[in-house]
C-alpha cells in the first residue's frame, strides 16, 4: 500500500506540532508529563481536525479527514520524542 505524498506532509507537520504542543504543555503550563501528553493530544486533535473544518467551510483548501488522521498519527511520535527529554 502506497501512502500519498500529501499524507506524508501532514505526518511530518504532526510530528512538529506534537513536539511543540507537548513541550509547551510541560514547560509553559508546568504540567506533569502524563497530563501534558493528554493536553497535547487533545489540542493536536482539535487543531488538525479544525484545520480540515476550516478548509471545508471556507473552500480555501481540500477537505479530507484522512489528512487530520495523518496529522494525529504523526503527532504521536513527536510527543514521544518529548518523553525522552
Amino acid at each position: 500500500m502506497k501512502i500519498a505524498p500529501d499524507k506524508w506532509k501532514h505526518f511530518y507537520a504532526g510530528i512538529l506540532l506534537g513536539i511543540v504542543l507537548h513541550a509547551g504543555a510541560i514547560y509553559l503550563l508546568q504540567l506533569p508529563v502524563i497530563a501534558s501528553f493528554f493536553v497535547a493530544l487533545i489540542l493536536l486533535i482539535m487543531i488538525s481536525y479544525g484545520f480540515e473544518l476550516f478548509s471545508l467551510i471556507t473552500g480555501m483548501g481540500h477537505y479530507d479527514v484522512m489528512d487530520a488522521v495523518a496529522t494525529v498519527i504523526g503527532g504521536l511520535p513527536g510527543m514521544a520524542v518529548c518523553w525522552l527529554f
